[in-house]
């Protein structure tokens, strides 16, 4: 399958086979991996990482990747650039298409990853955007392949603020690949109504199905996976804090979850997680609203069905597959 050339934006972009075939990938590099065997096919290569929003795991995946594939990197964070302040994007994306053979945007809106792409004239990653998260989506579906050994029919429940990046990526995959995608949480939290018909129309294709509940026992009775992230997202207001814990508290991950889920069930978390207060926000929060877990319980997490480690570490796997087909390794 020839991905050369190709944008990382969104899957929607990518066909089921597609998709399977960057985890197949990402599955390969990292038998290598583990097995010490050389794959630095893209010597004398460069990327630019472009951070408006920092993180841990897609800056190291995609700093390890590129190393292991012999690629150097150039890192900017929002001291680093002058993407639209000083420059435009388009402009930007022209002067940094000339200099590297790929470029990595993570941020705020879906469009400046999308202005990126099509000015640059070289493959362009989306690290994350408000709306969409598509490489943390191949790394939790080869992490859930590795655990079960097929994709195909898991029951995969997302719980907590379902109308941003995590629960659309999430229903998106999941229509694709003939998974069972539930949402579970408040009714104002579900993911946009166009959003759920295009996925609608991929599951038409794909066996999968597409559910939005309320109600928290019907929605994770006998699921596969149970998901969560973080009630409040990097750039959002301090005042959202108080609904957000108000309205979503029900649908915290608890060992009562996971029970009623089933012993097969497994936890994913895409992190950081807040599930103790041994961080500075968590710690600042919790005396603010009186709480000491939030979006998921210290048990659930630290538990033998949690594989948030492992999923962790299959996104610098995974990143690497994207980087490999689009630039052709």
């Amino acid at each position: 399958m020839d991905l050369r050339g190709r944008n990382f934006l969104t899957l929607k972009d990518f066909t089921p086979q597609e998709i399977v075939y960057l985890v197949d990938l990402a599955a390969e590099y990292k038998d290598k991996k583990k097995k010490g065997i050389p794959h630095d096919t893209l010597r004398g290569k460069n990327i630019a990482l472009i951070f408006e929003k920092t993180s841990t795991r897609t800056r190291c995946s995609f700093e390890v990747a590129a190393h292991d594939l012999g690629m150097g990197t150039t890192y900017l964070d929002p001291s680093g650039s002058q993407i639209g302040k000083k420059e435009s994007i388009a402009d930007t994306a022209r002067v940094l298409g000339r200099m590297f053979e790929g470029i990595e945007y993570r941020g705020f809106e879906q469009t400046i990853v999308e202005e990126l792409a099509k000015y640059a004239g070289v493959p362009v990653w989306n690290g994350l955007t408000n709306e969409y998260h598509p490489t943390q989506m191949l790394a939790d579906m080869l992490t859930v392949r590795e655990h079960f050994g097929h994709l195909e029919g898991i029951k995969l429940t997302y719980m907590g603020d379902a109308r941003y990046n995590m629960g659309n990526s999430l229903m998106i995959v999941c229509a694709k690949l003939g998974m069972h995608f539930t949402a579970c949480t408040a009714k104002e939290y579900f993911p946009d109504a166009a959003l759920v018909a295009q996925c609608e129309e991929y599951a038409k294709q794909s066996g999968a199905t597409i559910t939005l509940t309320e109600d928290v026992d019907a929605g994770t009775k006998g699921a596969d996976v149970i998901y969560t992230d973080v009630w409040v997202s990097m750039g959002e207001p301090e005042e959202v804090w108080e609904e957000r814990i108000k309205k979503l508290s029900p649908y915290k991950v608890t060992k009562a979850v996971m029970d009623n889920a089933g012993a097969q069930s497994i936890f994913l978390h895409c992190l950081p997680a807040f599930h103790d207060l041994k961080t500075k926000i968590g710690k600042e929060q919790g005396e603010k609203y009186h709480f000491t877990e939030l979006e998921v319980t210290d048990e659930v997490f630290e538990s033998k069905q949690s594989l948030v480690f492992d999923e962790a570490e299959n996104r610098m796997h995974t990143i690497k597959a994207v980087i490999a087909a689009t630039l052709g390794a």
